[in-house]
């Protein structure tokens, strides 16, 4: 819901319409092929695109002297190859992920960004499907990958913590090593991207509402800190899209680390 989709003000004898679950309730748009597309799924496909037309004109003529648009292509492909993925996996075996690394973070950064774009208005990580999809594609990747490298029974040990110099308390740590790596790893791994980003969209509707709300006598002057609440939330809010993004790579990173990295 937007700020100005409500004609109720304070004074008006109507209460304040607060955001919740409804705000993140979306009718469908227009339907593809028996398929409903809603707002999120219209914007989740808009970021793969802004995501692609951005680097295939960044890179797609790349120069040997770079323009404007090239250097920060540049810029981010380099923070993310060197500043994530060959931090945590080495040069060596961190270079075939760079390319995964690198568009999951621009596209997880998209998808957030809509939250503070004009007409958009909407984070579509703010929705636990897409964080999910993304965790569970991470999931797929690293658990086989464990397998592959190590062997069935050298990955079960990976997975499981296994160390026999533990002693009888071996049992009790290979369980609990892998409930918290098949099932708890990927669930924090969705639901901290999701909830921040939910956390955020739910204070910038309050604030915003509000100061349309109070936009009436009196309630002017409150409508005027309010709104100064909505800048200084979407400054923040900015920071953090680019923060959810950066560590939902770092983990993907650190998990595979995890799968490459041998027993003992």
């Amino acid at each position: 819901m937007l700020a100005f989709e409500t004609d109720c003000h304070i004074f008006d004898g109507c209460g304040f319409p607060t955001p919740g679950l409804h705000s993140f309730v979306f009718e469908p748009l227009f339907t593809v092929g028996g398929i409903e597309v809603n707002k999120p799924m219209l914007l989740a496909v808009l970021s793969s695109v802004v995501v692609l037309v951005f680097l295939w004109a960044a890179f797609g003529r790349a120069k040997l002297v770079p323009g404007k648009l090239q250097m920060v292509g540049e810029a981010g492909y380099d923070f993310i190859r060197k500043g994530i993925v060959y931090e945590a996996l080495g040069k060596k075996e961190g270079e075939k992920y760079v390319p995964l690394m690198v568009s999951l973070f621009f596209f997880i950064w998209m998808m957030n960004l809509w939250s503070i774009i004009p007409v958009a208005q909407f984070p579509v990580t703010s929705i636990i499907a897409y964080p999910a999809g993304l965790a569970l594609l991470v999931y797929l990747i690293w658990v086989p990958l464990t397998f592959k490298r190590h062997g069935f029974i050298g990955g079960i040990k990976n997975i499981t913590g296994y160390n026999k110099d533990l002693g009888w308390v071996l049992p009790l740590v290979m369980v609990l090593e892998l409930f918290s790596n098949l099932l708890i790893r990927p669930f924090t791994h969705a639901v901290r991207l999701f909830a921040n980003m939910f956390a955020g969209h739910v204070l910038l509707l309050i604030f915003t509402i509000a100061s349309w709300y109070l936009l009436n006598g009196i309630g002017i002057a409150y409508a005027g800190v309010s709104f100064v609440m909505v800048i200084l939330l979407t400054a923040f809010e900015m920071f953090i899209q680019a923060l959810q993004a950066y560590v939902f790579v770092l983990l993907a990173c650190s998990y595979i680390q995890g799968a490459l990295a041998e027993h003992h």
